[in-house]
């Protein structure tokens, strides 16, 4: 062993040109899984170190539609300091209501924050709300043209706008919202009337402990002591819940994309160690006839394929440690919190092993065939390849295999859908290395043009070098992946931009008042003659019991059984609503007047195996409703109309305090006069314009479609290392070919036309291959998990399938170029 590392040290002081290709790939390969690790690991470990600051407290007592009881209170403030905040949608407009936007009001009491600090923009006049001085966020000021001392209309009151906020500091923890902040005193918020019985209103009471306090433990208790009064409960340990579980599962995916990439950047290490061990054929022979083994010339050049997969190992680590930072400077504000620059050794330490179980993977099978040639035919084999590895060398490649697999799965959050991926790619791999297989034999077999040109760009393409089936492989599932995003991002973008606006109406109003829905229906036809108007009443509540069995007790809560996640949107009807659709059980009559009955709808009710005749015990406003299902409904919620998992039958919840949503569909010239009209008329009311949240859907969108476009960058770069590879592999086939041409006439144009009819055919199959997986594989995410309608922007598509043909053929024609500039007499004495 001690002989075979001094011969591959000095080996190496003849420098690393060979072993560019095999440095790129893993680089690339590491560098995409650590960078993504890193920035979920970064975004989550932020999360951790604000958790009190982004709940606003140790603990946080969340209930809707209602204030706390005072036994409740008592509760709370036994345990710490207490601090209440309500947070609701409002309509906040000019002192002239010349313009009007949606915005969510929070009013705070004089105990907030808890944790953290409000910090306001520069000139502000006061330093918290305070009477009816009310604190706005800078986009809400811009739009609508507010400057600090203006006034700004919120319900039935005018405040002073007192300072533009630039950090809030529990804003990220209340998750989704529909508009920018506004802050007032709890002094404020009573001026503005907004909150009345029914309305829709958050209440919050963040708890801050003693320092020797389990949050944890405390927050189990409370939550186990008022379980049935619809309180959600959440700690310090688990803030953001839901934004944590999106991070997670989006690095996740991002995570497989890059194991993929780094899959076929090995491709690229296979190819590059090939290739430098083909030009070190002379020195393999020569070792040989001095006596060494084949063991010793294996040991020799593993030594050196490890250092230098090491040396790539590590820059790409450095990278991606630094993508955090990288990605907090340049897309900071476009993340909920800003990622700081940190160490994550684990998931470095994850990359690491992917690259060096990579490495081992495709580097293993041109070591051992290096070893086991005879000095005579490494002599002769200046073209011919080397052959397949013994059995004793396939296992140890199948071990590294199953070790990246084993790897993603057990690192996974959720293992089956990354096995599911795996088996996928792994699949499509067979697939592509089959096709690349079948097009060298039908090359192969393919009668020989009369056009001398083709006939040598076909043969190219089966020749004994030839890198076809892997070129195949490599830049095919590279070019797929750029496909398949750009079949699911066109598709959901004319699913929101074409098909929501041509069925939705121009505005939901929330919080209309029972007693105003004449009135309001009126107004709105007073100003838009012909409009259309949909109410519905609106409640919340939540499911408490199925079939005589507490949610509480249900270890686990069945999957899909989303109606039991908190509170729940409540509505009751006399008929059933369009888009609806009876599946099992009976409607109630329009005059029903008995016991309590509710239609479920299909989806949850399956994932509760719910029938007609199954009892459920529902809460609402803190009051327990024993209900019957009556009916099984199949909802369909492209409508864009209200549409609800629980309708109750007429008679149960008329009593109970509540409000009503409304639907308006007029045509968009009317809008203004619309939106000024129930400003002015209904200040509890909440005008959501229906563009407006396609904006919204569509910018979050595009945010995650950058994401995944730069995880298959890195899969498609890998690609494009192994063509470029691959063009260098086959340099000395191609040189010899180039000197037998020239020496029997032919030119340079001739020659590179033949090489550029190769590489178009092979960007042809590559593109057809990419363009049938990749559109394949959209049509089901869009159809069959996304559930949506199949409409791809296929210029877009053909488009980016253009961009990576032209690219292969451009780069092989690139590869080409020191070939053509060889003079006969020097190639044919270096061959």
């Amino acid at each position: 062993m001690r002989t075979a590392w001094a011969l591959a040290l000095r080996d190496m002081r003849g420098g690393l040109k060979g072993l560019r290709l095999l440095i790129i790939c893993l680089f690339l390969g590491v560098a995409g899984l650590a960078g993504v690790g890193s920035l979920s690991r970064a975004i989550t470990a932020e999360l951790d170190s604000r958790g009190q600051e982004i709940l606003g407290g140790d603990i946080e007592m969340r209930v809707a539609q209602r204030e706390a009881a005072p036994d409740e209170r008592a509760a709370f403030a036994r345990q710490g300091l207490v601090s209440e905040t309500i947070r609701l949608r409002a309509m906040a407009s000019r002192a002239d209501a010349a313009a009007a936007v949606l915005a969510e009001l929070k009013s705070v009491d004089d105990r907030w924050p808890l944790y953290g600090t409000l910090r306001l923009e520069p000139g502000a006049l006061a330093p918290r709300p305070a009477g009816l001085d009310a604190m706005v966020a800078p986009a809400l000021a811009e739009r609508l043209s507010l400057r600090i001392g203006d006034s700004v209309r919120i319900g039935e009151t005018s405040f002073r706008v007192a300072g533009l906020i630039a950090e809030e500091p529990d804003r990220v923890g209340e998750g989704f919202t529909l508009g920018p902040s506004i802050l007032v005193s709890r002094e404020g918020l009573a001026a503005t009337r907004l909150v009345q019985p029914g309305s829709l209103f958050t209440a919050r009471y963040r708890i801050r402990l003693p320092a020797d306090r389990d949050a944890h433990a405390i927050a189990e208790r409370l939550g186990e002591r008022f379980h049935d009064a619809n309180w959600e409960v959440t700690d310090r340990t688990n803030a953001a819940r839901g934004l944590r579980r999106l991070v997670d599962q989006l690095g996740q995916f991002l995570t497989l994309v890059g194991l993929t990439a780094l899959v076929v950047a090995g491709i690229g290490v296979g190819n590059g160690v090939a290739s430098w061990l083909d030009q070190r054929r002379p020195g393999i022979a020569t070792l040989k006839i001095l006596g060494a083994s084949s063991a010793t010339i294996f040991r020799i050049y593993l030594i050196q394929v490890a250092i230098v997969s090491a040396g790539a190992i590590l820059a790409g680590l450095a990278v991606g440690a630094a993508v955090p930072a990288i990605v907090g400077r340049l897309a900071g504000d476009a993340l909920p919190v800003a990622p700081k620059f940190a160490i994550f050794p684990l998931p470095l330490l994850i990359s690491a092993v992917y690259g060096l179980l990579a490495a081992l993977l495709f580097s293993l099978s041109p070591l051992a065939r290096a070893g086991q040639v005879s000095p005579a035919a490494i002599f002769r084999a200046r073209v011919e390849p080397f052959g397949w590895p013994r059995w004793r060398v396939l296992l140890p490649m199948l071990g590294a295999g199953l070790g990246i697999a084993l790897l993603a799965v057990a690192t996974a959050r959720q293992p089956m859908l990354s096995a599911g991926f795996l088996a996928a790619t792994a699949g499509i791999f067979a697939l592509l290395g089959a096709i690349g297989w079948l097009v060298r034999r039908g090359a192969r077999a393919l009668p020989r043009p009369r056009r001398p040109l083709l006939r040598l760009a076909i043969a190219n393409l089966h020749r004994p070098a030839a890198q076809t089936d892997r070129l195949i492989v490599a830049l095919g599932l590279g070019l797929t992946l750029f496909v398949l995003l750009a079949v699911l991002q066109t598709s959901l973008t004319h699913q929101i931009e074409k098909t929501v606006p041509a069925v939705a109406p121009n505005f939901f109003a929330l919080d209309v008042p029972t007693e105003d829905i004449d009135r309001f229906r009126s107004t709105v036809l007073a100003r838009a003659r012909g409009a259309k108007i949909d109410s519905v009443p609106s409640l919340r509540g939540s499911v408490v019991a199925v079939r005589g069995v507490r949610v509480t007790d249900m270890k686990p809560v069945p999957k899909g059984a989303w109606i039991l996640n908190g509170d729940r949107g409540l509505t009751y009807a006399a008929r059933l609503a369009e888009g609806n659709e009876i599946v099992a059980g009976q409607w109630w009559p329009a005059d029903y007047a008995g016991p309590p009955l509710i239609s479920v709808e299909e989806q949850a009710a399956k994932a509760l195996d719910l029938k007609p005749g199954d009892r459920m015990t529902l809460s609402v406003l803190g009051v327990e409703i024993e209900t019957t299902v009556a009916s099984i409904r199949r909802v369909n919620w492209e409508t864009m109309g209200f549409n609800f998992g629980i309708v109750f039958a007429p008679g149960a919840l008329e009593g109970a305090p509540h409000s009503y949503m409304a639907t308006i569909a007029i045509p968009d010239a009317r809008e203004a006069a619309v939106n000024r009209a129930v400003i002015a008329g209904f200040p509890s009311v909440s005008l959501i314009r229906v563009k407006d949240v396609v904006e919204q859907v569509s910018s979050i969108f595009g945010q995650l479609a950058t994401a995944i476009r730069a995880a298959a960058s890195v899969a498609l770069a890998a690609g494009v290392a192994v063509l470029v590879g691959a063009v260098a592999a086959s340099r000395r086939a191609r040189l010899y070919d180039a000197v037998l041409l020239k020496l029997l006439g032919a030119s340079r144009r001739q020659v590179l036309a033949a090489q550029a009819i190769e590489y178009a055919l092979l960007a042809a199959i590559i593109a057809l291959l990419a363009l049938a997986a990749g559109t394949a594989a959209g049509w089901y995410v869009v159809t069959r998990i996304f559930e949506l309608a199949w409409a791809p922007d296929w210029p877009i598509v053909l488009a980016t399938l253009a961009a990576g043909a032209l690219g292969t053929l451009g780069i092989g024609l690139l590869g080409s170029l020191p070939v053509l500039a060889a003079r006969p007499a020097a190639a044919l004495r270096s061959l």
